[in-house]
């Protein structure tokens, strides 16, 4: 009597598991002992939690490279404003004479009157800042940019420049917002050194004794001194940042049929600290007059009333182009910070197995 074949189970559970992998890639059971064991890090390297770390970390390489820029900028946009102290001091009865340096005039003269290490005066509540601000401006960036860019079916697609510059203006306003308060101490430490040169006594001796003092002058909300024209242009500096780099990048890639590679990382970089420094420049002169202007005892502004009035004192006093003052080293500044951030964010989440940005 012959006997009857018993099915191989086991082979036929392989062989349909093998049929359905080649019909649904998305059913593949990685075999044991392989490199698909590591595919719930790759879903953690796109979350939110880990963009936000990453973030922060590419905008903390940016700011250390670039920094002595940024405090040159602020120099830059303070000295036009000394002849109104001394107005003020001397009870508006006349004003003295400026010394206008330019942008390398002005990091030479800090080098040598308050040595090398002084261009990074003010770096520490620059850092603190940017735990709130890059993070924060990254992820509400990538939430909307999805929210707003699903179709019908539910699909990811590429948002209209609209549609980005929105996402740009509200995450960046958003961002600014909350680490005002860090950007106020900084640019209160930056003007330090300066004001001790012209023989004026020191107002802060640190970022926590700088936390304290404007808390014990103007409160809790005298943190945010100065925040609506901090806000106004984190808006438009993240309208030409984070807008042009997204829309720039993609538009290479499709237009050119280039790789996600460093190349476009870099032009779409570079683009994108050029618009946000012409955006941004004005809005970042009128900031740092209004955080870095004297106080009285219930942090009241004695040189500007508001971000209005200091716009409108600034273009009657010294022109429109004063608007401007500090755009070179704003420009020179936010290309490589652009660049290095870009660079060291896209790296980073390539690193880690996380998807192109």
């Amino acid at each position: 009597m012959q006997k009857q074949a018993v099915p191989n189970t086991t082979a036929a559970t392989a062989a349909a598991a093998a049929s359905s992998t080649a019909d649904d890639p998305t059913n593949a059971v990685p075999p044991t002992g392989t490199r698909n064991q590591l595919r719930p890090v790759l879903s953690f390297a796109d979350s939110f939690a880990c963009t936000y770390i990453v973030s922060v970390i590419g905008a903390a390489n940016a700011e250390l490279v670039t920094y002595p820029l940024d405090l040159t900028k602020t120099r830059l946009q303070i000295q036009g404003e000394a002849s109104s102290k001394n107005a003020v001091a001397a009870g508006g009865k006349g004003q003295a004479p400026v010394q206008y340096r330019g942008m390398m005039a002005t990091a030479a003269g800090i080098v040598k009157e308050e040595g090398p290490l002084k261009l990074w005066q003010g770096v520490t509540p620059a850092l603190y800042r940017h735990i709130v601000y890059s993070g924060v401006r990254i992820c509400t960036y990538d939430f909307l940019r999805k929210e707003l860019g699903k179709n019908e079916s539910g699909q990811n697609v590429a948002l209209p420049l609209w549609k980005s510059a929105l996402c740009g203006v509200s995450s960046g306003g958003l961002a600014q917002w909350l680490a005002s308060p860090a950007d106020l101490v900084k640019v209160q430490i930056q003007m330090e050194g300066k004001r001790r040169l012209m023989g004026e006594p020191p107002r802060v001796h640190g970022a926590a004794h700088a936390f304290r003092e404007i808390v014990r002058r103007g409160g809790i909300k005298g943190l945010w001194k100065g925040s609506i024209p901090n806000v106004q242009r984190a808006a438009l500096v993240n309208l030409g940042d984070l807008t042009t780099y997204d829309t720039i990048k993609h538009m290479i890639m499709n237009k050119l049929h280039m790789p996600d590679c460093h190349t476009v990382h870099v032009l779409a970089s570079i683009c994108a600290g050029f618009v946000a420094a012409f955006l941004g420049t004005p809005a970042d002169v009128v900031k740092t007059r209004v955080m870095n202007q004297p106080t009285d005892e219930k942090g009241r502004g004695l040189l500007y009333k508001g971000s209005i009035d200091c716009l409108r004192q600034t273009v009657n006093k010294e022109g429109f182009t004063a608007l401007y003052k500090g755009f070179l080293p704003c420009w020179i500044r936010m290309a490589p910070w652009s660049l290095t951030f870009w660079l060291s964010f896209e790296q980073i989440r390539t690193m880690i197995g996380a998807s192109s940005y």
